[in-house]
């Protein structure tokens, strides 16, 4: 059954401010997914010691690895990923627009693998939304908008995933509800699903949303003493098939 983790890993810095790619890796690796969505990756940052993140993740992982700059200043990027195992083809990447008012915000950005599981294609996007209530509204209809979800090449079995900062009552959440599940009301168990933060969750920030075409299993958010401290996030898990 495929395996699909999504993972805000803050740089691959811990709670404990340890700066280890490789312990981002381990945690992902215990988990033996098939695609990993990753959020706040470094990429040749003086920061993070000028490592790319994201490839190295991936290579540490034998994944493919798709890799777009939510903000870029000279040679230093940052931003989100999608790794795989299956046949991929990279379809789309690109910047979500902000809140007018508040130009100063933190870019924020999008990136849409297309991957093919057992003949099917699967549509993959994956996101990191804003901090702000309407800077999050904004970008959630720009998604669910033309552009992304609703773009005539995004058809048939589609997984939107990624940290959205917003939770199940906010108004993001209920426009992604208009086109696509909420996995975790959809899986067979009922598992803890709140990711952040890390050491003691409560809430419930990131999310897997999908279409009709994907039966989803399970769904959790793994709990251990490495998910604890190699990121301020829980990686959130979801096992699925595609009908």
């Amino acid at each position: 059954m495929p395996r699909i983790v999504t993972y805000n890993v803050h740089r691959c810095v811990g709670n404990d401010r340890r700066l280890d790619v490789g312990r981002v890796a381990a945690v992902l690796a215990a988990l033996e997914p098939d695609i990993v969505a990753m959020q706040e990756l470094d990429v040749g940052r003086a920061r993070t010691g000028r490592v790319d993140q994201a490839h190295e993740i991936a290579r540490r992982l034998d994944m493919a690895c798709h890799f777009n700059a939510a903000l870029t200043v000279e040679e230093e990027r940052y931003g989100d990923a999608i790794l795989t195992r299956y046949p991929e083809r990279l379809v789309q990447v690109g910047p979500l627009p902000g809140h007018p008012a508040i130009p100063q915000l933190e870019p924020r950005g999008a990136l849409w693998v297309e991957v093919e599981i057992a003949g099917a294609t699967v549509q993959i996007v994956n996101t990191h939304l804003g901090l702000v209530p309407k800077e999050q509204q904004i970008q959630a209809a720009h998604l669910a908008g033309p552009a992304w979800l609703s773009h005539p090449h995004c058809q048939g079995p589609q997984i939107l995933l990624g940290d959205f900062n917003a939770t199940a009552t906010s108004v993001v959440y209920r426009t992604f509800l208009k086109h696509l599940s909420a996995a975790r009301t959809l899986a067979k168990v009922k598992s803890p699903t709140a990711t952040f933060p890390s050491q003691l969750p409560v809430l419930r920030i990131d999310h897997l949303f999908v279409s009709p075409e994907i039966r989803v299993s399970d769904v959790f958010a793994p709990f251990s003493p490495l998910t604890r401290v190699a990121s301020d996030h829980l990686p959130l898990v979801m096992d699925f098939e595609v009908v």
